[in-house]
């Protein structure tokens, strides 16, 4: 078990993030968990992860895409509980479309929320984080789609690709404050964001011949969180049965 620290997570009530809960719940972290809407099934793995693990919770609701609702959220969650640890950017959605079809609203709600989320969440959060002039871990999730594309995720690939570029950046900038920042880029991973239309093509192009599963980039992300990898920084970590 680690000494108690807080990992805030974003996208925490299901799929890759439900699964970074579990892990670091059961590493010793205490954790503030965040969803959009999904506020009954948080309050339920809360209260199971409290009384298997002991963890100390805390809930955040907002939409990661409203700047104002997630700054305030986030400025009230730190007067009362201070900065954290360590913090995990997962929140995201989809809205595949070719692109000579793709609408406006798919277009904006996916850079919206999976790109303008990383400046939403971390920017209230990185100078309280850097006052406390401790250790501390920033790790958001790319995508496979934002490293080689992938038809008909334009805007899905756009706003992961601009996930790395922006991870980069910002790990240069917090290097010599002891924060690391890190990107993983999942590929083909059983959640319900991968239907059976992308399993049967996407599939083809993984060697390892299979789906990969949340509680792998789970095991990834409690890496990067440790001790042990505080001299990584600035990396993106591929989780994707070698697709590439």
């Amino acid at each position: 078990m680690k000494p108690n620290k807080t990992a805030l997570i974003t996208g925490a009530s299901r799929g890759i993030g439900k699964a970074i809960a579990w892990r670091l719940a059961s590493e010793g972290y205490d954790l503030a968990l965040h969803c959009r809407s999904r506020t009954d099934e948080l309050k339920l793995a809360a209260e199971l992860m409290e009384n298997e693990f002991g963890t100390k919770t805390s809930l955040l609701q907002f939409d990661v895409a409203d700047r104002v609702s997630t700054k305030i959220s986030l400025e009230e969650y730190l007067s009362q509980f201070g900065p954290p640890y360590a913090v995990i950017c997962n929140a995201g959605v989809t809205a595949d479309n070719s692109f000579p079809a793709m609408l406006d609203p798919e277009w904006d709600v996916v850079l919206n929320t999976n790109l303008g989320s990383f400046y939403n969440v971390l920017h209230p959060l990185v100078m309280p984080m850097v006052s406390t002039r401790k250790p501390g871990r920033i790790v958001t999730i790319s995508s496979v789609s934002g490293l080689i594309g992938n038809r008909g995720q334009v805007n899905y690939s756009a706003s992961k690709a601009g996930i790395i570029g922006a991870t980069k950046a910002l790990a240069m900038e917090l290097a010599k404050r002891n924060i690391t920042v890190n990107c993983v880029a999942p590929g083909l991973i059983d959640t319900d964001m991968v239907t059976q239309e992308i399993l049967d093509v996407a599939l083809k192009a993984v060697p390892a011949q299979r789906v990969g599963r949340p509680e792998e980039v789970a095991a990834t992300i409690s890496f990067l969180l440790s001790e042990d990898a505080s001299y990584i920084t600035r990396q993106v970590i591929c989780v994707n049965g070698g697709m590439f």
